[in-house]
């Protein structure tokens, strides 16, 4: 026998053939005779792979791994795995990849070549074994650089670890179920009993088969020792028990061979328990690429080792950076809190505060101080003036919670004056100081300030002053009856006066507004009796929202009547309220104007899955707007008053607007009801349940007007080199534009370029906005889309298709999730993984989205996609944007907080909900 280094596998030949597969990388020829022949192959394997010193011993002391092989008339089989000892090789991996030898072939030179080119293939991965980090003596491999790492951590049945409390845990859902069934459980109960959810009922059902038929049961009923069998096989760890169990269950009739009905079978079950309606519609296009590329022989079946083949190729690896380098950098930052005492945990949290949110601080700190300023001007006004003899405290605090009120009433309007903030924002440097993203926020604790207001100011005239007044003393009311006139002798006089109905009425709207606004109700998210259901939704809080007319009314006639103020000059409420409801009225002025000078024709009309409405418009004349601003929509159609905002999902080098909207409320469901009635199927190859082109159709549309843009986060992500985009389902929308905005720039800097290499100078445009210095900084954008339907990924397609072509230099990075499929290593996803890989390596396109970009399954380590970003770019500001739902907003969050704390790469989040 000769030895060898890893990578360098030598055969230990038998007298009847000549070695000449050696260092000189020869290929491996010689007679065999008619019984086959056992061949031997040694790789080394330092003893000391692993070790933390990296120290590496000597060459005599080095360990030898021994595969001996059967070379018979029609294969190669693998007969031993051995140590240099001669004792049983235990590890998995290492005999998972001399499997890997093994092969099914025709007799001749050809299978000796293939199989002496399969041990230098193992060898290959034996080096990565080997080359990857240091052990100690006796320590296990690494796993982490083989292909063969991939197939043993899929094909995983249950999620939980084979342990006595797993065990336990069962045995009580199966004396649950088998209560009415004397002890034995059926086949339907199967998938709950182990723990899988209600989708996977089916695929349970067929793993139950499978497992049955290996055992001979007969019947759809089992006893719990038959239980316990299938749970040891389905909770085995080791890959080959896994794997025979998922090939047991493709091979139907347990013949040990899967024909191309038994794939498309499993296809169309795995889709439909990952909820991938696509593919099951495709199952037969689907099982015919698994068997053109597992069965190139086309014998009509695959056996065991082709599904491990594929199992065993290591998935491309995308993620970029070295974790031991971010390891360093937070190791460097991150120390232990129990050592660290109060008053310094109690430091660094105040000071990242204060870094993360100066600007929330110093708005609100300004404000907060503005009211009290007022209150104590007011109160001390009062404590200085005969009432406060009569009334006392009382008086005082009343108008000191009226002076707050004035002013917040005045201030509230400010926030939604859409188009002022836009102007702001994009015109002045005011957005350096001052927080516009938050101005519904701000509107809100604005209204807060409005309730403590008003509840001073009416629980202290109501219940303390006027019942003062009608106890005092006629001495003691003397001073009063030059603002009150004679004594009211009853309750009712102070409540039916202007002032009184006045400032109940007042209390009474506000308090329907405020209660109607809560996310509760607006969302329609209590489940109440239907005719209080009416009540509730967005076109509940929007009409009541609107009663604040007459409330302004009502307060500017509450402020000219008052009690204990004479001086028209001193009657200051219409003098708080004038300059901001004429600020307001403009603004409203505005968008009527503009939605009716500035008409949009309806260019095309598509309903995708996922009740999605996609409105494409002519672009008005004028139109100017940024990647990841909003416009408000009105169809009279639907409804004459009620204007809802939608983010644009055109980019603005675009000739036309478009926006897409999904039903989750009363005015959407109407809206793409009122569409779809003009809508027509579609054309063969272009997506979308409905579809109608007003160019070809020439259909009546119903009119639509629109009002904008408006500013929004989003927009400010050119001000970023590197940007992170999230977007939760529909949220997606603003990204979609800023994808389109990053692919016009491109498009636009590379006609440019060209222009000028080919020297036409005389015909170069002038330079675009876009590619102004300065005006782009975007060099890097990773875009992360979370769904839960297959058909989500319809909206976009184009769009997406469209980055994946131009994006020469690789700018963006887009990644398309799919939470309504199982994990990548869940059994339930293994198939679906495989056709994908395959599906993609051939045509490019990714079954599951079917676009260009390769899909991830359930959803996002958010920890790794921070990691990644911060080695990759550290030092660098990256803008995190986030659009979606509320509920992955303090996760994003915090980590963009944590990630810039701990690492010199800083994280600015921007969040944007709906």
């Amino acid at each position: 026998m000769q030895k060898m280094g890893t990578g360098d596998a030598h055969e230990i030949l038998p007298e009847t053939s000549t070695e000449v597969y050696g260092a000189d990388r020869k290929a491996f020829s010689g007679p065999l005779n008619k019984r086959g022949t056992r061949k031997s192959a040694r790789f080394n394997i330092p003893d000391d792979v692993g070790s933390s010193s990296g120290s590496t011993r000597s060459r005599n002391n080095e360990d030898y791994v021994e595969i001996t092989l059967d070379v018979g008339d029609d294969s190669v089989a693998v007969h031993s795995v051995k140590t240099a000892g001669g004792g049983d090789m235990e590890d998995p991996e290492l005999t998972l990849l001399a499997r890997g030898l093994e092969k099914r072939g025709s007799l001749g030179t050809s299978l000796v070549r293939n199989a002496s080119s399969r041990i230098k293939q193992v060898s290959e991965e034996l080096r990565k074994l080997t080359s990857f980090s240091r052990k100690p003596v006796g320590g296990r491999y690494d796993r982490n650089k083989s292909g063969a790492v991939h197939a043993l951590q899929g094909l995983k049945f249950i999620s939980k670890a084979n342990s006595a409390a797993a065990w336990a845990a069962l045995e009580k859902r199966f004396d649950e179920l088998t209560k009415e069934t004397n002890g034995l459980l059926p086949r339907a109960s199967f998938g709950e009993c182990i723990g899988m959810n209600k989708d996977s009922k089916e695929f349970a059902g067929e793993l139950f088969d499978a497992l049955s038929r290996r055992r001979n049961i007969k019947g759809d009923l089992i006893n719990k020792a038959q239980l316990k069998e299938f749970w040891d096989q389905i909770s085995d760890q080791s890959f080959d028990t896994r794997l025979q169990t998922f090939f047991d269950m493709v091979d139907k009739d347990a013949d040990g061979r899967v024909s191309e009905e038994e794939v498309r079978e499993i296809i169309s079950l795995s889709a439909s328990a990952n909820k991938l309606s696509n593919i099951q519609k495709q199952a037969d296009e689907y099982a015919a690429l698994i068997m053109e590329e597992l069965d190139p022989d086309n014998l009509g079946y695959i056996m065991i080792e082709n599904l491990e083949t594929l199992l065993l190729q290591a998935p491309a690896q995308s993620v970029r950076g070295d974790s031991k380098a971010l390891s360093t950098m937070l190791s460097k930052n991150l120390r232990n809190e129990n050592y660290r005492n109060f008053i310094e945990r109690g430091y660094d949290y105040t000071k990242y505060f204060i870094q993360d949110n100066w600007q929330r601080i110093w708005v609100l700190a300004l404000w907060i101080g503005i009211c009290a300023g007022l209150f104590t001007y007011k109160y001390i006004q009062y404590k200085n003036r005969a009432a406060y003899d009569v009334m006392g405290a009382c008086v005082s605090i009343a108008k000191g919670g009226a002076e707050t009120l004035k002013f917040n009433m005045a201030l509230i309007l400010l926030p939604v004056c859409r188009n002022t903030i836009t102007w702001l924002r994009n015109k002045t440097k005011l957005g350096v100081v001052v927080p516009f993203d938050d101005n519904l926020n701000f509107h809100k604790v604005i209204a807060f300030g409005i309730t403590i207001g008003v509840g001073l100011h009416a629980i202290s005239h109501l219940t303390c002053d006027f019942p003062r007044l009608l106890a005092a003393t006629e001495e003691e009311y003397e001073p009063m009856e030059q603002y009150f006139g004679e004594q009211p002798t009853t309750y009712w006089w102070f409540v039916r006066g202007v002032e009184g109905w006045t400032g109940i009425t007042m209390v009474v709207l506000m308090a329907i507004a405020f209660t109607l606004a809560t996310p509760w109700l607006r969302r329609g998210k209590l489940n109440l009796p239907k005719p209080l259901k009416k009540l509730t939704g967005f076109n509940a809080f929007w009409y009541t929202h609107h009663l604040f007319i007459i409330v302004y009314g009502m307060l500017i006639v509450h402020g000219i009547k008052l009690y204990l103020t004479k001086e028209w000059y001193k009657k200051t409420t219409w003098m708080y309220l004038a300059v901001p409801i004429l600020l307001y009225a403009c603004e409203r002025l505005t968008r009527a104007l503009r939605s009716t000078v500035k008409p949009v024709s309806i260019l095309k009309v598509a309903v995708y899955p996922g009740n999605v409405l996609a409105l494409h418009m002519s672009k008005p004349a004028g139109f100017k707007y940024k990647s990841g601003q909003y416009m408000f929509v009105n169809c009279k159609a639907v409804s004459p008053f009620e204007w809802h905002p939608f983010s644009i999902t055109s980019a603005p080098g675009d000739d036309y607007l478009s926006v897409h909207i999904r039903t989750l409320g009363d005015w959407t469901r109407q809206l793409k009801t009122v569409f779809s009635q003009v809508c027509l199927p579609p054309a063969n190859g272009k997506s979308g349940l409905l579809r109608a082109d007003n160019q070809g159709d020439n259909l009546n549309f119903p009119r639509v007007l629109i009002d904008g843009p408006y500013g929004a986060p989003a927009q400010d992500y050119k001000k970023y080199d590197v940007v992170l985009l999230v977007g939760l389902g529909i949220g997606a929308t603003p990204m979609i534009s800023i994808l389109k905005d990053i692919v016009n720039n491109m498009k636009t800097k590379q006609e440019e370029d060209e222009a000028l290499e080919n020297g036409v100078n005389s015909s170069v445009p002038p330079p675009s906005p876009l590619s102004k210095k300065g005006a782009f900084k975007t060099t890097r954008a990773y875009f992360y889309w979370v769904t839960r339907e297959q058909g989500s990924f319809d909206w976009f397609k184009g769009v997406m298709n469209e980055v994946a072509e131009t994006d020469h230099d690789n700018v963006i990075e887009m990644h398309n999730y799919c939470t309504s499929v199982y994990e990548e290593g869940d059994a339930r996803s293994a198939l679906i993984t495989m056709l994908q890989s395959l599906n993609h390596a051939k045509t490019g396109v990714d079954v599951v989205s079917g676009t260009r970009v390769k899909s991830h399954f359930a959803k996002p380590n958010w920890r790794s996609v921070y990691k990644r970003i911060a080695v990759t770019h550290s030092g660098q500001r990256v803008g995190v944007f986030y659009c979606g739902a509320p509920a992955l907003v303090p996760e994003l969050k915090q980590l963009a907080a944590d990630f810039t704390h701990k690492t010199p790469t800083k994280f600015d989040f921007h969040k944007e909900n709906f």
